[in-house]
């Protein structure tokens, strides 16, 4: 039994960037039928059900380790603030949801994840989710779909399947990522130019875009330029100074020069009342069994995508740093965090990729620099609740962009498009996930890569 399934974790072979995920972990060459058909992960100790923090805290912790996970940990809450608020107001939740979903969630992974340095929170690729079951069965139906997904996840986990998902085709994961990317664009474009629908907002982006396309003319020049402001601030920021928080000083400019020049823009303040000075008191969401039912494929959808986006979360802290994640464990977490967060009012948890990666490169050694960043945040809302009233909707819509852009992988995306099954099977997960959903979309995705792998064997054979 290899070594590492008894607790090491340190990858025995450099690590894996994103370019090579299609390869089996230990091959030594990659073919087209390899970038289409599997993704590794770290196989040999995603049956070890131990926590990473346990690990770090037997293999010894100091003060100078706690210094640099706290200075991680500030980092991260800093780029976590803004985008708690802003995923959760573009999912259709008020903005205290997103905080409570990175207090309590993210806590709960740190403290249970398979990664040493998985940060959790609300991700932008739930936005078109978790807004659709909002507008269908309304907060407490989410609640209980969050639940619901929380406890699957879980026995995914104890069963084992952690180990399997390294299995979903790599053109599949990019297809579906670029799809929901262009989904949460179009979803912002109503915020950021201030527009006024005379209805609800279409869930579905062909009929989103023609409401949209109708509303022109009642856009918000002012909503524009804030709007505009803030994601050339970050895409700015980031360009010249890369390790300012850019997202927060975007947010925070905005603000002020809303409230300074009393510009017309819809804010926290305006719409929601602003945010409280505290978590609520944790309780079960309203149920029955027909509701149950009627939300099942629901929170199943909730569970396929957080269990891909965790473990895909968990593989970049493995590239970054040589470690290997326990994914059956990793699974758990997720699970956990989430009948947590659905108890305490907040919204879908999963781990994030660019939150991860900024903990990674801010010097975090251990899951108390996640813990930590939901203490951060925590603090934030006990002592400057009232601040976040003024943060224009615009502002958090900027942010999304910038989210949205950084989360369609425009490399990988042309790199699958020069062959041709690669190109099948990416275009068609992404278009189904634009026209249909998610589901159909992975679905689809996932039945072509393996008709093209049967193709091959016949071929081979």
């Amino acid at each position: 039994m290899p070594q590492a399934f008894y607790g090491r974790d340190r990858a025995a072979s450099r690590p894996f960037p994103s370019h090579v995920w299609g390869q089996k972990l230990g091959s030594h060459h990659s073919s087209n039928l390899n970038d289409v058909f599997c993704m590794p992960d770290g196989f040999s100790t995603s049956g070890l059900y131990r926590p990473k923090l346990l690990t770090v805290l037997a293999e010894g912790y100091s003060v100078d380790l706690l210094r640099k996970d706290a200075i991680a940990a500030l980092t991260v809450a800093i780029v976590a603030l803004p985008l708690s608020m802003a995923i959760a107001v573009a999912s259709g939740v008020s903005p205290e949801r997103g905080l409570y979903t990175a207090v309590i969630g993210g806590a709960l992974v740190s403290m249970l994840s398979g990664s040493r340095f998985q940060i959790g929170g609300p991700a932008g690729a739930f936005i078109v989710l978790v807004a659709a079951t909002v507008a269908q069965f309304g907060i407490e139906g989410l609640l209980l779909t969050v639940l619901l997904s929380g406890a699957m996840l879980t026995i995914l986990g104890l069963l084992r399947i952690g180990s399997l998902i390294r299995f979903i085709p790599h053109a599949v994961t990019v297809g579906f990522t670029c799809g929901i990317a262009v989904t949460i664009a179009a979803s912002q474009l109503k915020d950021i130019a201030g527009l006024k629908l005379p209805g609800g907002e279409p869930g579905p982006f062909f009929p989103k875009i023609a409401a949209l396309t109708q509303a022109l003319p009642s856009f918000t020049p002012s909503a524009l330029v804030l709007g505009l402001m803030s994601a050339l601030i970050i895409f700015g920021l980031k360009r010249l100074r890369p390790t300012w928080p850019g997202m927060l000083i975007a947010v925070v400019l905005a603000s002020s020069a809303s409230a300074f020049f009393h510009l017309p823009v819809e804010t926290i303040g305006t719409k929601f009342g602003g945010i409280p000075h505290g978590l609520e008191w944790p309780r079960l969401p309203a149920f029955s069994w027909s509701l149950i039912k009627e939300i099942f494929p629901t929170a199943l959808t909730f569970t396929l995508l957080g269990g891909i986006e965790s473990l895909l979360s968990a593989k970049v802290a493995d590239s970054m740093t040589g470690r290997v994640h326990r994914s059956n464990m990793e699974l758990v977490a997720q699970g956990i965090a989430n009948i947590g967060s659905a108890l305490f009012g907040g919204i879908s948890v999963t781990g994030t990729i660019a939150r991860t990666a900024t903990n990674v490169r801010a010097g975090a050694k251990s899951p108390l620099s996640g813990i930590m960043h939901s203490a951060f945040l925590l603090m934030f809302m006990i002592f400057a609740a009232s601040l976040a009233s003024y943060i224009p909707l615009a502002a958090l819509a900027g942010v999304l962009v910038v989210v949205s852009w950084n989360m369609f992988e425009r490399d990988e995306f042309a790199g699958l498009l020069r062959s041709w099954p690669t190109a099948i099977v990416l275009l068609a997960t992404f278009l189904l996930t634009l026209i249909e959903d998610l589901t159909v979309g992975i679905i689809a995705g996932c039945v072509l890569a393996f008709v093209f792998y049967l193709i091959s064997r016949a071929k081979a054979s």
